[in-house]
């Protein structure tokens, strides 16, 4: 049963749920709430229950090399989670399955219906920069197995769509995805539409880091150049989920959720934005900061230099270089002026890239085509 003309657009959204993906997919649903046009219904992956959390332990000893497949036996326990779902869903005109792995099992249905696979990286990318493994013998026959999956997907989608041109790259080389079914759509972010006024602050200004976890996303770096220089020139502000022990010049947020309004309240007190992540493969809490005017410090890496505008919406700096984080940092803190004109052009630059409601219009356009193209 497919919609008829002047119908609403029927779509599944398929959505991994983790991390930024979940950021990413509350300003989908907050952009297509209310509209006429189509009726959007959403699969959020659950957490992991008990039978995937075995699934997912290490080997010892093998996992050292990365030779246990314990990344794959994740995403294919996952997956395996995503296909039992798929066969009890009600109908719909065309699937959104953000990423490839949570699809690894379902190219046969992405096959069957108009489909659009989304990702932020691809498997080669992404068997690099996992936080919690070092890549080893295994890593290689793990991603070629792997492959064996993800060709798959890739193959059977109406339409590719890479989050960055860092991620179509990869799908253009690694895995043959042709032009003609590649879009690169670097989904946004809800923009507010006016901020507080700064003028008003009084105090030492204030560095802002977020990250789920301090390792994975460079929190543990800014700590230590804190400690080192910044002491006594700034507040520094750490939101994540891990503990993270009290001392002087430091505040404390553990229980931020996405779409928390007390992250607005800070970043609208927040001078310098520090996210010095070495593996993140895009950045949505850069772009929510730009949103709000604030500069970005950012390593230069992967999607992140596309981005953050290196001197102009902020400064990227060398991965693991502390001395260039703690340069980069002081010198922002050190002239306000130029703070201001580079929060500026932040929130000018998302309002034209990443703003959701343009990239989801844009994603919106992409399931249409894919829903009416011959098949």
């Amino acid at each position: 049963m497919t919609a008829r003309a002047g119908d609403p657009l029927r779509v599944l959204f398929v959505n991994e749920n983790v991390g930024g993906h979940a950021t990413m997919h509350m300003a989908i649903r907050d952009e297509l709430s209310g509209r006429a046009d189509v009726v959007p219904r959403f699969l959020d992956v659950p957490r992991a229950g008990l039978v995937r959390r075995i699934v997912a332990v290490p080997l010892p000893i093998l996992a050292r090399y990365d030779l246990d497949l314990q990344p794959l036996r994740v995403v294919l326990a996952q997956s395996l989670l995503v296909r039992r779902r798929l066969a009890r869903t009600a109908p719909f005109d065309v699937l959104h399955v953000y990423t490839q792995q949570a699809a690894l099992l379902s190219a046969s249905v992405v096959r069957d219906h108009p489909s659009v696979v989304s990702t932020d990286a691809t498997g080669v990318q992404g068997a690099a920069i996992l936080p919690y493994r070092p890549v080893g013998r295994g890593t290689a026959p793990r991603v070629k197995l792997q492959r064996h999956w993800e060709d798959r997907v890739y193959g059977a989608a109406t339409h590719v769509i890479a989050k960055s041109e860092w991620t179509a790259a990869s799908l253009r080389a690694d895995y043959g995805v042709p032009d003609d079914r590649l879009s690169v759509i670097p989904f946004g972010v809800m923009v507010p539409r006016s901020l507080p006024d700064r003028r008003e602050q009084i105090g030492l200004p204030e560095v802002t880091f977020v990250g789920a976890t301090m390792a994975r996303k460079g929190g543990w770096r800014v700590l230590r150049v804190f400690r080192r220089a910044l002491r006594g020139r700034c507040v520094l502000n750490i939101v994540t989920h891990e503990r993270v022990d009290p001392e002087p010049g430091v505040c404390v947020v553990g229980d931020l959720q996405p779409g928390d309004p007390r992250l607005d309240e800070l970043l609208a007190r927040t001078a310098v934005f520090a996210f010095p992540s070495e593996i993140d493969t895009f950045g949505n809490a850069v772009v929510e900061a730009m949103a709000r005017a604030v500069p970005v410090v950012a390593a230069r890496v992967n999607a992140l230099s596309e981005i953050v505008d290196d001197g102009v919406t902020g400064l990227l700096v060398d991965p693991g270089d502390d001395d260039q984080l703690e340069t980069a940092i002081s010198s922002l803190l050190d002239d306000e002026e130029r703070r201001r004109r580079m929060g500026v052009a932040a929130r000018a630059r998302v309002l034209e890239r990443f703003d959701a409601r343009v990239t989801t219009a844009r994603l919106l356009e992409v399931l249409r085509r894919a829903y009416e193209q011959p098949r």
